[in-house]
């Protein structure tokens, strides 16, 4: 399977196919063979041995857009696959609002924008606190910020309303 995966702005050329023993794979990046061992430990978690080095990633999709948590670090991600059309439909419409919600329960450590301000695509919103870990949310894509409901302090749950982009 070959696709496009774009980290952190950085878009990479990804081709996988299984390998000959069971959970082993044989990866391509940008024409650079990777050597991996995976096995899912329950859906939405992944037991990587890459290079020597074990990792554990956690799939995180509640969130606008899709990212890997890797210790404590958080990596949104973007997969273009040209033959799915469900991937396409998930990332956000440049041409209308978009609602920026909370991916876990947390509490807001600062705000980085204030209401009106324009902001680029990626362009760090605010930062929330969840499970110790510091999370900045970022602008889906060009636009004003429209309104922002939260403040520094503030406890959100699950799914709350954060900001909105024009």
């Amino acid at each position: 399977m070959k696709f496009s995966l774009e980290i952190d702005g950085r878009t990479r050329q990804v081709e996988i196919e299984p390998a000959d023993l069971p959970g082993q794979w044989r990866i391509q990046v940008d024409g650079k063979d990777v050597e991996a061992d995976a096995h899912l430990l329950r859906p939405g978690v992944l037991s990587l041995l890459i290079a020597g080095q074990s990792h554990r990633v956690v799939l995180d999709m509640e969130h606008y857009e899709p990212a890997l948590h890797l210790g404590a670090q958080r990596i949104p991600y973007r997969v273009d696959d040209p033959r799915s059309l469900r991937s396409r439909r998930r990332h956000p419409r440049e041409d209308g609002p978009v609602t920026l919600k909370a991916s876990m329960p947390g509490r807001i450590v600062r705000l980085l924008v204030e209401k009106g301000e324009a902001v680029v695509a990626h362009q760090g919103i605010l930062v929330i606190e969840a499970m110790k870990m510091q999370n900045e949310i970022k602008s889906p894509k060009v636009g004003r910020v429209a309104e922002i409901r939260v403040s520094p302090g503030d406890a959100v749950a699950s799914g709350d309303v954060l900001a909105i982009i024009e």
